[in-house]
């Protein structure tokens, strides 16, 4: 948030973030893609991890700007919830 002082007063103006969305039918298109993110979501493989097996392929960047975007933790986050909406993972509980 970008504060100002003016004459006194404090002003907040909130600065916007534009909307990043991910392309979920490009990361998830083959069973490699889906047994990958499939451990990253369950942290059983790092950022790195994968980053490292999407490389030289057009997953690695789309991957690189999710982690980019939100962080390791709530990339997580995303992807389980990707996955179980596809059906590619049991929801827990």
């Amino acid at each position: 948030m970008v504060t100002k002082r003016v004459i006194g007063f404090i002003t907040k103006e909130k600065t916007l973030k534009t909307a990043t969305t991910t392309d979920w039918d490009l990361l998830l298109s083959s069973k490699c893609a889906v047994k990958t993110l499939s451990k990253f979501a369950t942290g059983e493989q790092t950022t790195r991890g994968v980053t490292s097996c999407f490389s030289n392929t057009e997953r690695a960047g789309e991957f690189r700007k999710l982690v980019r975007s939100y962080g390791t933790t709530y990339a997580r986050r995303l992807t389980r919830k990707a996955l179980r909406y596809r059906g590619l993972m049991k929801s827990e509980g």
